[in-house]
């Protein structure tokens, strides 16, 4: 057993906050930026900021701390682009709208955020719920709460009828008529009116869902939902108030509709062209797979009474194509962002992803620069986050073993650090 040490009694708890300056050796160092794992390398911390990264193991001063990770690979804190923290699936999922209160997911959500750190992802990207996310977020800003580093939609942005429409499947009578303040738009001018809603309501990026999709109550889950009129004035307005915007998309008519009109991500992209990569590629559109909610999916329909009956040829028939897309997309050269769509499957696994990706070609280091670097330019926050690197937040996560050489320890988590701060520090395992 090698011991994950940290000197002179650092460790008063998990959620320990450092004193002004401390050290971090490390066995490996993976910063995001070089395509390159450095041995025996040294983080100087100043407060939550990076101070320095340095070859060899500084040794500290009396008055700082270290932090010995010399038996363990360290890295940035990872990111998911797509995430759901407000729930999870299960088979009473569908009914759970119906008998549980915004109180009752904001706590139940609590659970699903600390998890996610606890995994070693400091930084995600909530792409659609009820907007208890966005209190979520302001729990997690203001110490309440364990969790990432939230950047949320809020609530999705659908048409009527269409996937994200909190109405489908239910009765006549409930049914009701959702407009822009509820995130169902018609028209290019309430899509100007949801954009301005989710600013008012405190969102930090806009989702929509440009096609059907899997798990809505409805029978469509690739057809175009979003007119070219709709998506532009989307997309005009989202960059007035400076968001980033992603689109979910199986099909390929409503994802080159998204991509033409200037859309920064594509989520899912299932039934994505030649022509559409090429189109992304010439626009610098991002790609985010989320090829572990496509197995999860595909499973989760073989199993009786898990999904209604009209989700499940549609599970079947789109989740099992998206990790071949994946393939196709990273072949061709499309930017590709990690992101998992965790809560369609387990919270906590989303390190599944990595193994998924370099399943079908990918390289580690490129799978994990993509939930670190990349990740951040697509949030547009890379001078903040996402490599370990001088001036920028100290979001620090550590596995056992070389996920280089085996990328399953990416599941073997030991450290997290998330602005400064230690959330989890546990004795290494065995290597």
């Amino acid at each position: 057993m090698k011991k994950l040490g940290l000197l002179f009694t650092v460790l008063l708890g998990s959620s320990c906050l450092f004193a002004q300056k401390t050290i971090i050796h490390c066995g490996k160092l993976i910063d995001g930026s070089s395509d390159k794992a450095m041995k025996e390398m040294s983080i100087l911390l100043d407060s939550n900021k990076i101070l320095d990264v340095k070859k060899g193991y500084v040794m500290p001063e009396a008055d700082e701390q270290l932090i010995d990770l010399s038996g363990q690979t360290v890295m940035p804190g990872l990111m998911d682009m797509h995430v759901h923290l407000e729930g999870e699936f299960s088979p009473s999922h569908y009914m759970d709208r119906f008998v549980l209160d915004d109180i009752d997911v904001a706590f139940r959500s609590t659970v699903y955020a600390k998890k996610t750190l606890m995994t070693g992802f400091t930084t995600v990207r909530d792409l659609g719920g009820s907007g208890v996310n966005i209190a979520l977020r302001k729990a997690i800003d203001g110490g309440w709460v364990e969790g990432p580093r939230v950047y949320t939609a809020g609530k999705s942005i659908a048409t009527t009828g269409g996937h994200a429409d909190p109405t489908n499947g239910m009765r006549r009578t409930l049914r009701g008529n959702p407009g822009p303040k509820e995130g169902v738009i018609n028209g290019a001018d309430e899509a100007k009116e949801a954009i301005r809603h989710r600013y008012k309501n405190g969102a930090d990026v806009i989702k929509i869902t440009a096609t059907g999709g899997v798990l809505s109550v409805a029978k469509d889950g690739k057809g175009a939902q979003f007119t070219d009129e709709e998506l532009k004035a989307i997309v005009e307005t989202a960059a007035d108030y400076n968001f980033v915007t992603a689109a979910h998309a199986h099909g390929a008519e409503g994802m080159k509709r998204a991509v033409n009109a200037g859309i920064h991500s594509i989520e899912h992209g299932t039934e994505m062209t030649e022509e559409i990569m090429e189109l992304m590629i010439e626009k610098g559109t991002y790609y985010v797979p989320t090829i572990t909610a496509g197995k999860a999916v595909t499973e989760n329909a073989k199993k009786a009474g898990f999904y209604p009956g009209v989700i499940v040829p549609k599970a079947l028939e789109i989740g099992p194509k998206i990790q071949g897309t994946f393939s196709r997309a990273y072949k061709k050269g499309v930017k590709i962002a990690f992101g998992t769509d965790a809560g369609v499957f387990p919270h906590g696994e989303n390190w599944k992803e990595f193994i998924y990706m370099t399943e079908v070609g990918m390289s580690p280091m490129e799978a994990i620069q993509s939930a670190t670097k990349t990740a951040s330019e697509l949030l547009g926050i890379s001078k903040e986050v996402g490599t370990i690197q001088k001036g920028k937040l100290a979001d620090i996560v550590a596995v056992d073993g070389d996920p280089l050489e085996n990328i399953e320890v990416m599941e073997k988590v030991v450290f997290v650090m998330k602005d400064g701060k230690v959330y989890k520090s546990e004795y290494a395992k065995p290597q």
